[in-house]
């Protein structure tokens, strides 16, 4: 039976016995030799969802005209939000009624599905994190850093918290206006060349570190000498973990990270006008009990049937609030559940393989700019899937002008950058969906409008 028919053998068996019949030949055999097909289809090799897609857009444009009526707008946009394939098969699970309309999942025997996608999730980011314990997830990336940011402190019983200015700039905005209520004591480290400057850093004491790996710039940071600082100030090290770089990146925990928190929305959400996200958080298994927000564990009732519940975290997280490092107890169930469709769809191969291809995308687009004598890049260190670009315009003019060309282009690195030489530079991001098309005709426009 060809592998394009859904039915399985057993469904054809199952089907001809009922009808009476021994074999499919038989079925057919009212149908004259002469007008039945000899040898099979010549079909081609099969795509990718993607490619399918690009295809039929490739054929709907025939009748189109130029620019962002044909295309839209080409997303080179990144920075935390990335513009991922979301393949039918996510969107069509989960948007099934039963997640979408579920209720917070307090009473497990009435909410045994949500759980159990729950406790996959966890797995998934356990996982990607390289660490044991993972919660069921946040509101955002810049919530489960300030809730990591909380379990140092805690853990520590150190305010003083180290911070790369390699974060998403919006993060650090986010944890300074959580700080002002805690009393913690962000200190800010420079980046030169697009890595953090960790040797800048004095004293010998700290509750927290905290890098992006890669960064916010697009650099891979030395996770080593980031746990080298947290060793010498007796500080957590705490990662910002860009999830789709563990397909090809080692994962934050193989390099002594205790806790790990980022942004989930690579995985199955769409960009959505930023919202809403799903923030992801992990850590070592010492420090269990004060992990913020949901954890789903496995266990055995009294039939001795597999179950899920939520486990492991002391009340006073949700009750005693004087004793709590954290007082967060939701999450972003949905998303956390499409993120688990998404990443079982993908499996390790797959995660690999979109790695791959933005990688290789952000390679062949840096080769387009390597000899333009008016676009140079902003830094020279090893990047995953993001660089950022010094025009000879201010970078916010370059992507005005690009949006009439019919690009998203990029970020314009400006607030949280004042007065360092990565301000007014162009941030860009590449994924699986950009072609080599695309990256040639986008060049070709930056070209065109910086020297406009």
């Amino acid at each position: 039976m060809p592998d394009f028919v859904p039915h399985t053998h057993e469904d054809v068996v199952q089907m001809l016995e009922f009808l009476g019949l021994k074999s499919t030949e038989e079925l057919f055999s009212a149908i004259p030799e002469a007008i039945r097909l000899a040898g099979g289809l010549a079909l081609d090799k099969g795509l990718s969802e993607a490619d399918v897609a690009a295809e039929l857009a490739r054929i709907g444009q025939r009748n189109l005209t130029t620019g962002a009526e044909r295309n839209g707008l080409v997303c080179f946009a990144g920075g935390g939000s990335y513009d991922h394939e979301i393949p039918a098969v996510t969107r069509a699970l989960a948007g099934r009624s039963e997640f979408v309309t579920a209720y917070t999942p307090y009473q497990p025997e009435v909410a045994q599905g949500v759980l159990e996608a729950l406790f996959e999730y966890q797995t998934f980011i356990s996982r990607i994190t390289g660490l044991p314990i993972s919660n069921s997830s946040l509101y955002d990336g810049s919530a489960a850093l300030v809730e990591a940011v909380n379990l140092a402190v805690a853990e520590t019983h150190s305010s003083r918290v180290i911070v790369s200015t390699g974060i998403h700039p919006n993060w650090r905005r986010v944890l300074a206006t959580f700080a002002k209520g805690t009393g913690h004591e962000i200190e800010e480290v420079r980046l030169v060349d697009g890595l953090t400057d960790w040797n800048s850093v004095p004293g010998d004491k700290g509750g927290c570190v905290v890098v992006g790996f890669p960064n916010y710039v697009g650099a891979i940071e030395s996770l080593a000498k980031a746990r080298s600082l947290a060793d010498r100030l007796g500080a957590l090290l705490v990662v910002c973990q860009d999830p789709v770089s563990a397909g090809l990146l080692h994962s934050p925990g193989l390099h002594g990270a205790d806790v790990v928190v980022g942004e989930a929305q690579a995985f199955g959400t769409a960009l959505s006008f930023g919202g809403p996200y799903l923030g992801f958080f992990a850590c070592a298994e010492r420090l269990v009990r004060r992990l913020p927000g949901r954890l789903v564990g496995e266990t055995i009732d009294l039939g001795g049937t597999r179950s899920y519940v939520t486990t492991l975290r002391a009340r006073e997280q949700d009750i005693r609030r004087e004793k709590a490092s954290s007082n967060v107890c939701t999450n972003e169930t949905l998303m956390a559940i499409t993120a688990a469709i998404q990443l079982g769809w993908l499996g390790t191969e797959g995660i690999r393989e979109i790695a791959i291809a933005g990688a290789r995308a952000a390679n062949y687009a840096r080769g387009c700019f390597a000899d333009d004598p008016d676009i140079s890049f902003a830094t020279h260190a090893p990047m995953f899937r993001e660089f950022a670009l010094r025009l000879p315009i201010p970078a916010s003019e370059a992507i005005d002008r690009l949006l009439d060309e019919g690009y998203l282009a990029g970020i314009a690195l400006r607030e949280g950058y004042e007065g360092t030489d990565l301000e007014e530079t162009m941030l860009l991001a590449f994924t699986e969906r950009r072609t080599k098309e695309e990256i040639d005709h986008f060049a070709s426009a930056l070209r065109k409008v910086v020297r406009r």
